[in-house]
């Protein structure tokens, strides 16, 4: 037990503050981003959709998005979705993991 605590401990050390706030804002703007996309395509592409829009925003970007947590998406929200779904780094990434073009937006 005592070890594991180490471990931890030591893993939590080698996390700077600036990218586990990044992690844990991603992981929130995947919660608003996954229902809208997942208004326009079965749930299997659109958590690959998901992975790549939050992946190629901007931190701006994710923190705008994580902001509607708990909340139904505006109309805001869901055009910075589109704008970043149509990116040509986030069609590359869905079109590389086999997901559906930005078309189904």
């Amino acid at each position: 037990m005592r070890g594991a605590a180490l471990a931890l401990l030591t893993a939590l050390a080698a996390c700077s503050p600036t990218e586990v706030a990044d992690k844990v804002g991603r992981r929130a703007a995947e919660t608003v981003v996954l229902p809208v996309v997942s208004e326009s395509m079965p749930s299997g592409p659109a958590a690959t959709v998901t992975r790549c829009v939050v992946e190629n925003a901007t931190a701006a970007e994710v923190q705008a998005l994580a902001r509607d947590v708990g909340v139904t998406a505006g109309t805001t929200t869901r055009a910075a979705i589109l704008a970043i779904a149509t990116r040509p780094e986030t069609v590359a990434c869905v079109r590389a993991a086999g997901g559906p073009g930005p078309a189904l937006l």
